[in-house]
């Protein structure tokens, strides 16, 4: 792992992406990044936490909002810019602690924010059995069943918006990572063994 900088983790909502990073960070005992690097970013950039969560890796893409920040930057307020300076917020931030040493994020676009600043390994987790993920989505966070389905197609939306807004890639695209695992099919536990395998 000495050439190691950082690894980055994309994933399908539901498919066990973020305990696959917890269980890897836990086994190479290297940090582990995910919504407090949502805090670490508000905290060094003077953002309000509460807004920053509210924009946690989704594109608002309504005509009504688009006009009113259209209006709001031609008027030169903040508001206007603020998805944007919340997202640099974050990669300046992705920046700085993969140079303190090596680290795990999950999403926020980090493979593309580090591409060409230092080495990582990139890698895409998906799921491909839907029942597992509707099962996820209701344990993890408490989505009623019959809700479960659009949920899922929801998230994933929202993060493909995001990934494509910010970096002008397909999220998900296999010629974007280095490494693309299928959760269902391998499991957690194997998932981590891959990845460290790889390094």
């Amino acid at each position: 792992m000495a050439h190691l900088r950082t690894i980055t983790i994309e994933r399908q909502y539901a498919s066990g992406g973020r305990e696959i990073g917890k269980r890897l960070s836990e086994r190479l005992g290297i940090p582990f990044y995910d919504g407090q690097l949502l805090m670490l970013a508000a905290e060094k950039y003077g953002l309000n936490p509460g807004v920053v969560k509210a924009n946690d890796e989704k594109v608002n893409k309504s005509l009504l909002y688009t006009v009113a920040s259209a209006v709001e930057n031609f008027r030169g307020n903040e508001r206007g810019m603020m998805p944007y300076r919340i997202y640099q917020a974050q990669a300046e931030t992705i920046r700085r602690l993969s140079m303190e040493g090596p680290c795990i994020f999950i999403g926020r676009c980090a493979g593309e924010v580090l591409r060409g600043k230092c080495r990582s390994l990139n890698v895409f987790i998906y799921a491909s059995s839907m029942a597992e993920r509707k099962e996820r989505a209701n344990q993890i966070d408490n989505i009623a069943m019959v809700e479960t389905e659009d949920y899922i197609r929801m998230k994933d939306r929202q993060r493909r918006d995001y990934y494509k807004q910010y970096t002008d890639r397909e999220w998900g695209d296999p010629m974007n990572y280095d490494l693309c695992l299928n959760s269902t099919t391998l499991g957690y536990d194997r998932c981590v063994e891959l990845i460290e395998r790889a390094l």
